[in-house]
C-alpha cells in the first residue's frame, strides 16, 4: 500500500483527490491537512466522503508528512515551495497540483507570479506532470508539476501538430472556457451562481498565467520556440474545460492524413481518446473522468486546422493526472483508480 498525505483538502481539487484516492485500491490516507479546519472530521466537511474517509483534518506538520510515502500539495502557490525541498530531501516523493514548480526559468515564474521564488534550485529537478508527454521521466521523478487544466487541454490538441511539424508555430490560437470550479472554492462575487449563469465572458485576454506553461510545454514537444495566443473565458457551468485550437498547416497536403495522425499519436494513450472524423467532444461526456476527449478538422479544407479538446478540469485537469502521476511513480498500471467514465447526465 502507499501511504499519502495531502497538504490543502479543503478546495475542489482537494476534495477531488480524496474522492480518487478513497477509491483507490492500493492507497492508504493517513493525513489530509488544513490551517483552518484542523480537528473536525473530513466527513463533516464533505458529506460525500462519508464512510470512505475516516480522518480529521491535520495542522501541516512537516515531520508528520515525512512519515508517508507520497505528498500530493492542492494548494494554492507559494505554499508548497516553502516546505517541499525538506520533504524532497527526506525521500518523500512530492506531487504538487500548484503552479510552483511548473516553469523551469525561475525570472520567468517571477514576472508571471509578482514574487519571488523560494527555491529555485528545485526547478530543473521537477518533472513535468503531463503523462502523455513525460511518462518515463514521472517514473522516476522526486518531485512532480501536475500540469495545470488549461495547459493540459492546450496541450493534448495541439501535440500531435507540434511534435510532426505540421502547423507554422508562430502562430497558434486557442481559446479555451473554463466551468467556474476553475477558480477555486472562495467567496468571490465573480463565481456566484447570480453572475456566473446565463452568461460567458473571456478574461485574462492581456495575458494568463497558464500562457508560458502552455508555450513552455509545446516547445518542449516542438522542440523549436512557440508564441502562442490564449484567451481563457468562464462558462456557467460548474464542471469541464473546451479547448478549441487553431494552427495554421504547414503543408495543406496533410489535410487528409490529420485524423490518422492524431488516431496514431494517441493509440496506446489509456487517457485520450480522439473521436471519429466528423465528430466534436462535448464536456458533459468527460464530466467525472480522467479522459481528454479530442476531435480535428480543417474547416472548408484550407490552411487553418481546428482542435477541439475537452476535459474535467478538477480530473485529468487536476486531481486525476496527480493520481495517473501516482501510479507510474509508484510502479501500478497507470490506469489504477482511474478507470470509471464520464458521468451522464
Amino acid at each position: 500500500m502507499i501511504s499519502v498525505a495531502i497538504v490543502g483538502g479543503t478546495g475542489y481539487t482537494g476534495v477531488e483527490l480524496l474522492r480518487l484516492l478513497a477509491g483507490h485500491p492500493q492507497v492508504q490516507l493517513r493525513y489530509i491537512t488544513s490551517r483552518g479546519e484542523a480537528g473536525r472530521a473530513v466527513a463533516d466537511l464533505f458529506p460525500s466522503l462519508r464512510g470512505h474517509v475516516d480522518l480529521c483534518f491535520t495542522e501541516p506538520d512537516d515531520w508528520l508528512l515525512q512519515e508517508v510515502d507520497v505528498v500530493f500539495y492542492a494548494t494554492p502557490h507559494n505554499v508548497a515551495m516553502g516546505s517541499v525541498p525538506r520533504l524532497v530531501d527526506a525521500g518523500i516523493r512530492v506531487i504538487d497540483l500548484s503552479a510552483d514548480f511548473r516553469l523551469r526559468d525561475a525570472a520567468l515564474w517571477e514576472s508571471w507570479y509578482g514574487e519571488p521564488h523560494a527555491c529555485p534550485a528545485l526547478l530543473e529537478d521537477a518533472v513535468y506532470g503531463l503523462p502523455e508527454r513525460h511518462r518515463e521521466m514521472i517514473r522516476e521523478a522526486r518531485l512532480v508539476a501536475c500540469a495545470g487544466c488549461y495547459p493540459t487541454a492546450v496541450q493534448l490538441g495541439f501535440m500531435p501538430l507540434v511534435a510532426k511539424g505540421l502547423v507554422d508555430l508562430d502562430t497558434l490560437i486557442a481559446n479555451a472556457a473554463s466551468g467556474v470550479s476553475g477558480a477555486g472554492r472562495q467567496a468571490k462575487i465573480d463565481n456566484l451562481l447570480s453572475e456566473a449563469a446565463d452568461s460567458l465572458k473571456a478574461y485574462g485576454v492581456a495575458g494568463h498565467r497558464h500562457l508560458p506553461e502552455i508555450e513552455q510545454g509545446l516547445a518542449d514537444s516542438a522542440k523549436a520556440p512557440v508564441r502562442l495566443t490564449f484567451v481563457p473565458h468562464l462558462a456557467p457551468m460548474i464542471r469541464g474545460i473546451h479547448a478549441t485550437l487553431y494552427g495554421r498547416l504547414t503543408d495543406t497536403a496533410a489535410t487528409e492524413n490529420l485524423q490518422q495522425v492524431f488516431e496514431d499519436f494517441y493509440a496506446d494513450e489509456p487517457f485520450v481518446d480522439v473521436l471519429p472524423s466528423g465528430t466534436l467532444p462535448q464536456t458533459r461526456s468527460v464530466r467525472g473522468s480522467n479522459r481528454c476527449q479530442l476531435a480535428v478538422t480543417v474547416p472548408q479544407s484550407r490552411d487553418t486546422v481546428v482542435v477541439t479538446s475537452v476535459i474535467d478540469n478538477l480530473v485529468k485537469g487536476a486531481a486525476g493526472q496527480a493520481v495517473q502521476c501516482m501510479n507510474l511513480m509508484f510502479g501500478l498500471p497507470e490506469t489504477e483508480g482511474l478507470s470509471m467514465p464520464g458521468l451522464s447526465p
